[in-house]
């Protein structure tokens, strides 16, 4: 587990057909495009986190029915338009397909998001709502998490953080 947290919002599948991400030991790769939304479970978050090695990653946690995760929606927007050295991951948990592709579609979300409608990733990070964001530094590391939404202020910190 790594880390134990409280946040705002409380609340085995196969590949996707265009095989962009996969789980159970099977090759996983970013997402092609922001409404891709593959399946994906921890071992393939895991891999997925290794494979980014050597890049700042930005993890968020999400669902499109979370009233904060709609408020940061657009700070997460801006954040990845004006970081292109950083990767943003969005993780959906808890959610709809279709309400997934709405939420990704309505705030324009630039980055791709995989899919957990179990939140199997957000427990096993030992989080226990939504949104949460996790800051990895280019080493794979885990240097700075925010419980709850985003402001720009902690963003920018963060950001600052992992790109140093």
């Amino acid at each position: 587990m790594l880390a134990t947290a409280l946040a705002a919002c409380t609340g085995s599948p196969a590949p996707t057909p265009d095989g962009t991400a996969s789980q159970g030991g099977a090759p996983v790769a970013l997402p092609s495009s922001p409404e891709a939304l593959p399946l994906i479970d921890v071992a393939g978050y895991t891999q997925l986190l290794r494979q980014l090695h050597g890049t700042p990653v930005v993890v968020n946690v999400w669902a499109s029915w979370c009233g904060p995760c709609k408020d940061e929606a657009p700070l997460l927007r801006q954040g990845a338009l004006d970081n292109p050295n950083v990767q943003f991951l969005g993780v959906d948990i808890q959610d709809s397909r279709g309400g997934a592709i709405g939420f990704i579609r309505r705030y324009a979300i630039p980055y791709p998001s995989v899919f957990d409608p179990p939140a199997a990733l957000r427990t096993d990070l030992g989080l226990i709502g939504q949104p949460d964001t996790l800051f990895y530094g280019a080493n794979g590391v885990l240097l700075s998490q925010v419980i709850g939404p985003l402001t720009q202020s902690t963003l920018d910190q963060n950001l600052a953080k992992i790109t140093a």
